[in-house]
């Protein structure tokens, strides 16, 4: 490449101080950066919550987060000390480099707005009439819940929207004073909720902008519709409006009884090639990890994958009133919906389902930890005591619900990892967008996952590895184009152990294909492992547990795992998808630390022990 060089104007002292020293008579300047690290790639991974929720949503209040507001949500994630609705004090072992408050829009800020007496909403008639139910303490906000819930999917109790404006306002202030661009980030966004026939279709959404464009709009609610395209239309307006930017996220199709990966739109219509270009376009990440369980995989579609049966939820919808069958599981869990999305992508020309990964908490208390031994539960009901686990948060017979569900079972999970170039609103959502993040189910282990066509196994020991793999292959979240003549893709997989948790047992690579058949296919290569094990015929031995009660050691694992793998069984005429996912060394879940420290005897069926986990965004093969 030619070296553009300009000549700098210089003072005669200068020029007296070049000649004295023998040296050149000119000085110049390069346009090259002689700095390699002005690259403008992203080396740095950010640690946040794209989905938590304060007493502003109002199942949250309902059920007793009555007191931490979006603030103390900020301050609690930037590192302080926060006390917890049952007294005891609460802190991340390191605070989070971005967070989004995602309170419910139906019915935004109601409670607390209630029990400030705000006249928007007291002074009204079913104001008036609530003020004096919620005179009963929780009682009585549960009764003004009750309500609240009947009405869901019908018409709102009250002329929301100045309700709605006055919530809207002050979440929104909150996230502007506390964003500190490039020390901690604040995400403008909120959840839309629909749940239609009680199957969880939710949606956390999210604005790439600053206070003057978030507030020229009000949130669009599941009163608004609970048709995933009415939302997307909405981005859409927003984005004419305003000239800003949005993205939504979706989670638990475990709990959507088939609905979150159907194959036809809410009419009931297959998807044509609009469709499938909105989704695409709007929905750039899925929610894969949360504590109302794990969305990867299930283990009656991946029965050989040995670790696809991992804090599992599949009893039934969000509203248990219809139990779980097993024709519903292929449109509700990550890795099958990949694969329908190559199949759509065949057919239509686009792939609805061309999503990256990402891990959130869902958390209803304003507390945004997700690691085991430092979990806070999914609502006030939840946080630690002696009885926590027995907590029976669906009973069968009771309320129209068809299942039993135990407050064990909810899972402490996770958190969204993203590759950016800073910390900042506009550089997390570009990467969000590019789909450069991963998962994890609570752990901060750094993950780094590339794909090309010609890594070789001496490309780890280049010491910038991470410079060379951007240009010779793409990132997580990126696409592989047609392969070249006997061309088989190569990945680079780089796992670090997070640093203030457990070593790393392995790493996987999981593969998703659509044969020449129409048939789609899924395999997980076992890529590297700690310990000296050897991968033979893509088997690995399993590592001896070193969980004791609610302690572990990390004299098993590895602190890095590093490998180029090769795909063996690679065609260049099928569709395939490929992505991560790095295994911990077992460790007590958050059920041993209760236990433990409260000194309790644990039903036999509940699990003590858990192998936490990373995802990668998937990297795309298209012939």
């Amino acid at each position: 490449m030619t070296n553009i060089r300009k000549i700098i104007p210089i003072n005669s002292a200068a020029i007296a101080l070049t000649l004295s020293l023998g040296s050149v008579t000119a000085i110049a300047e390069s346009d090259q950066a002689y700095s390699p690290y002005l690259e403008p790639i992203p080396r740095q991974v950010f640690w946040g919550d794209t989905h938590l929720h304060t007493n502003y949503s109002f199942d949250a209040a309902v059920f007793g987060n009555t007191q931490l507001s979006p603030n103390e949500a900020y301050q609690l994630a930037k590192g302080k000390v926060v006390n917890a609705h049952n007294g005891m004090p609460v802190r991340l072992v390191r605070p989070l480099d971005f967070l989004v408050v995602s309170d419910h829009a139906e019915y935004l800020g109601l409670i607390p707005l209630l029990l400030n007496k705000d006249p928007v909403i007291a002074n009204t008639e079913v104001g008036i009439r609530w003020l004096e139910t919620l005179k009963g303490g929780l009682t009585g906000i549960q009764k003004v819940y009750t309500e609240l819930r009947r009405s869901m999917g019908k018409a709102p109790l009250f002329d929301g929207e100045a309700v709605m404006a006055s919530a809207w306002g002050e979440i929104v202030n909150a996230a502007e004073d506390n964003n500190q661009p490039g020390l901690f980030t604040t995400l403008h966004g909120y959840e839309w909720s629909s749940v239609p026939n009680n199957n969880n279709l939710h949606r956390v959404v999210i604005y790439k902008d600053d206070k003057d464009k978030v507030s020229q709009v009000l949130p669009f609610s599941a009163f608004d519709s609970e048709d995933p395209e009415d939302l997307w239309a909405y981005l859409q307006g927003y984005e004419d409006k305003t000239g800003g930017e949005a993205m939504a996220i979706a989670h638990n199709g475990n709990v959507s009884n088939g609905y979150m990966f159907q194959l036809t739109d809410r009419a009931g219509k297959a998807f044509d090639k609009s469709y499938a270009d909105r989704r695409s376009r709007w929905e750039p990440l899925y929610e894969v990890t949360q504590i109302k369980g794990d969305g990867e995989t299930h283990p009656l579609l991946s029965p050989k994958d040995e670790f696809a049966d991992f804090e599992t939820w599949d009893k039934g919808n969000l509203r248990g009133t219809e139990a779980k069958t097993p024709d519903m599981l292929p449109f509700e869990y990550a890795r099958s919906a990949l694969k329908l999305g190559l199949q759509q992508e065949e057919k239509l020309g686009t792939n609805p389902f061309k999503f990256g990964m990402i891990g959130s908490t869902d958390s209803h208390t304003s507390i945004a930890s997700a690691r085991g031994d430092n979990f806070w539960g999914k609502l006030t009901a939840y946080e630690p005591s002696p009885a926590r686990t027995k907590h029976q948060s669906y009973v069968k017979g009771k309320n129209n619900y068809v299942f039993d569900l135990t407050s064990w079972e909810f899972s402490a999970s996770g958190y969204a990892a993203v590759w950016a170039k800073e910390n900042t609103r506009e550089s997390l959502f570009d990467a969000m967008k590019r789909k450069e993040t991963y998962a994890t189910t609570g752990p901060r282990m750094e993950v780094r996952f590339f794909g090309g066509w010609d890594f070789q196994a001496a490309d780890l020991d280049i010491p910038d590895y991470v410079s060379s793999a951007y240009q010779k292959g793409v990132p997580m979240g990126g696409d592989l184009m047609s392969a070249q003549d006997k061309q088989q893709p190569s990945f680079i997989v780089v796992a670090s152990k997070d640093p203030d948790g457990a070593n790393l047992d392995r790493v996987q690579v999981v593969k998703g294909w659509l044969d020449k058949n129409d048939k789609l296919h899924e395999k997980v290569y076992n890529v590297a492992a700690s310990d000296h094990r050897k991968i033979k015929k893509n088997k690995v031995k399993p590592l001896v547990s070193t969980v004791v009660n609610a302690t572990y050691s990390n004299s098993r694992g590895a602190a890095r795992l590093a490998t180029v793998w090769q795909d063996p069984d690679f065609n260049a005429d099928e569709r395939a998808f490929y992505y991560a996912r790095v295994l911990q060394i077992p460790t007590p879940r958050w059920t041993a630390k209760d236990k433990d420290f409260f000194n309790i005897e644990m039903p036999e069926e509940v699990p003590t022990e858990i192998q936490d986990r990373a995802y990668t965004s998937p990297i795309w093969y298209t012939p």
